[in-house]
């Protein structure tokens, strides 16, 4: 009996020695063949390490941390199957570990991301339903549900996005954007989620990994898509392995803390010193995330293998890259390839927030601004922030001036040259880090009709910020928990629900039939999604382009001035050709077009010439 006792404790003992394995299996027929798994527990270094099967183990490094070691294999052409690894001392067996290589999906290679046939809605995850008030709270992690405070966790959940799916397909939208969901434990702040403390595991207060993945499939079940945002620039302070980090370079370390100086120009500046690069890319974001050091291999493959691991787990269909443009430039480069090699379709968008188009498109993928500095970074979009910044002030600009009214946004296409890939760009008028745009506005629905109709009509991939479409506002200047409300609703006991048309006000029902009506009918748009665009300089604050191709033309008029304007179609006639009218899909009005053309004040015509 004593003798039984003793095993039981050894035993014990030794499985106590893994207290974590990433990934935590992996798949086979992967492009990616050699995976390195990283074993962590109690001076695990101290083993040696050998595997079933006949695999080949390409290398074994351990670090200054004797709590890691991290194992490298070749899985290539080795079947779906339960590999173990045994951890030996002296010659002898310790403990062992088993790990499994799962099967793939079919044709998981080359799944279908998305693209600018796609309309992508938004969500700050913490604040647009509550599906699941049981895990509101979680004793696993340190902040608790407080809907009082602006800034805490307030509920929402992915049970919440999962119930109003139809929703939001009705929309309009194609894809889903939720701001990050995996486990982010900080004491305070944590509900954007942006500081994570363990990215193999979605926050309990989202709901569970196996909720994820029931996410993608209630999606895709409506022919719509799932975008995963992910951060390769930094993790929360109370990431785990921060706590114990496996080398001492895995993060940017200073003498005293050194925060990013911010300045992204800095990557690319021949005139810039090293010292603003290098305090550019490896100072810390904010005090409480630090800066992941994508030059350490290990750290490198560390993320790239979680990516894959993801997107192969959870069946995703695109990334939306946090502060990309702040990670190590050649760093960054390598992780984005390895996942489009894994994936040759797969669409990745990177936050590139630069108030220029040559700086952000030196950021897209084949840009031949970047490739004057022998620089790729592989990244297929980025986001359309010049034109961001116009949304922010044209609509209150009445009088056309030389730098004001609808020249900035005549403007803003006229650099769409210096992008490799123009339609692969993503635009938006506001998004979870901006001001709303109906605060902006003051709710002024024409001007939300103008900004909506241009969004819907240009070139690139729109992204809606959830509540817009209700005319929900919010104020930057009041901080971030002011632009990231509640959604009415979501939530037991709130006065309105409008997610339903019944619960919805008249003001919001207003919003919201307009932007169904708009977006559903791009949907089916070949035109919009892939034409070719052609405008023309505005004339008193009215904007006139064209978005055709070999089949149809449509022609948007956005009249940004307070009075009705007319004006002749005789300019218009290299767009106009052969076509006789064109129908308003707004009002459903047909326009002839060999006559002068009037349009209200503050107010848009979308013309399908026929």
């Amino acid at each position: 009996m004593k003798k039984i006792i003793l095993l039981l404790l050894l035993s014990a003992s030794a499985f106590a020695q893994i207290d974590r394995v990433e990934p935590p299996f992996w798949y086979s027929g992967m492009n990616l063949s050699s995976v390195q798994i990283m074993f962590y527990g109690k001076n695990i270094a101290q083993y040696d390490v050998t595997i079933s099967n006949n695999i080949v183990i390409e290398n074994i490094k351990k670090t200054e941390n004797p709590n890691y070691v991290f194992v490298t294999i070749d899985t290539k052409n080795v079947a779906a199957s339960e590999l173990t690894f045994s951890f030996k001392s002296k010659n002898k067996v310790a403990f062992t570990k088993k790990y499994e290589l799962k099967s793939r999906r079919e044709n998981s290679k080359f799944r279908k991301s998305y693209d600018s046939s796609d309309m992508i809605y938004l969500i700050m995850s913490d604040r647009f339903a509550n599906g699941n008030p049981n895990n509101d709270s979680d004793k696993s992690v340190t902040e608790k549900f407080d809907r009082s405070n602006p800034n805490g966790r307030h509920g929402g959940d992915i049970e919440g996005i999962i119930k109003n799916l139809d929703y939001i397909k009705e929309l309009g939208a194609t894809a889903v954007w939720p701001t990050p969901l995996c486990e982010d434990n900080d004491a305070k702040g944590s509900y954007h989620t942006y500081g994570q403390s363990d990215v193999y595991k979605i926050d309990p207060r989202f709901g569970t990994n196996e909720d994820y993945l029931r996410l993608s499939a209630e999606l895709h079940k409506r022919g719509m898509k799932n975008i995963m945002d992910y951060v390769t620039n930094h993790w929360g302070w109370q990431h785990w392995m921060y706590k114990d980090l496996p080398t001492y370079d895995w993060v940017h370390q200073f003498p005293t803390f050194t925060n990013s100086n911010y300045r992204m120009t800095t990557q690319f500046d021949t005139n810039a010193s090293a010292i603003d690069a290098e305090n550019c890319m490896d100072g810390w974001f904010v005090p409480s995330m630090p800066d992941l050091n994508q030059s350490n291999p290990l750290v490198l493959n560390y993320l790239t293998q979680n990516a894959i691991w993801w997107i192969e787990y959870a069946d995703l269909d695109g990334f939306r890259v946090d502060t990309y443009s702040y990670n190590d430039k050649e760093g960054i480069s390598k992780w984005t390839k390895a996942i489009t090699d894994e994936y040759p379709n797969f669409n990745i968008v990177g936050e590139v927030w630069m108030h220029d188009q040559a700086q952000m498109a030196f950021w897209q993928k084949d840009s031949k601004i970047g490739a004057i500095q022998s620089y790729n970074s592989n990244l297929p979009s980025v986001m359309d922030f010049t034109l961001h910044d116009a949304f922010g002030s044209v609509f209150n600009e009445d009088k056309s001036e030389w730098d004001k009214g609808m020249i900035k946004i005549y403007d803003n296409f006229t650099n769409d040259f210096l992008y490799p890939n123009i339609n692969n760009i993503m635009v938006f008028a506001e998004n979870h880090d901006t001001n709303r745009f109906n605060q902006a506005y003051k709710k002024d629905f024409k001007k939300y009709q103008m900004a909506m109709a241009l969004l819907a009509t240009i070139r690139g991939i729109p992204q809606l910020y959830y509540g817009s479409e209700i005319g929900m506002d919010g104020d930057k200047g009041k901080g971030d928990g002011d632009i990231r409300r509640d959604f009415p609703g979501g939530w037991s006991g709130d006065r309105n629900n409008a997610f339903t048309k019944a619960g919805r006000t008249e003001e919001q029902e207003k919003f919201y039939n307009f932007t169904a009506k708009l977006f559903n009918w791009r949907k089916s748009k070949d035109v919009i999604h892939f034409g070719k665009m052609k405008h023309y300089v505005p004339e008193n604050n009215v904007y006139v382009y064209f978005r055709y191709n070999e089949k149809e033309s449509v022609m948007v008029i956005i009249n940004n001035s307070n009075e009705s304007q007319t004006f002749k179609t005789k300019r218009f006639a290299e767009s106009i050709q052969n076509y006789q009218t064109g129908n308003d899909i707004l009002s459903g009005k047909t326009i002839d077009l060999k006559n002068d053309i009037t349009v209200d004040g503050k107010s848009t015509l979308i013309l399908e010439l026929k």
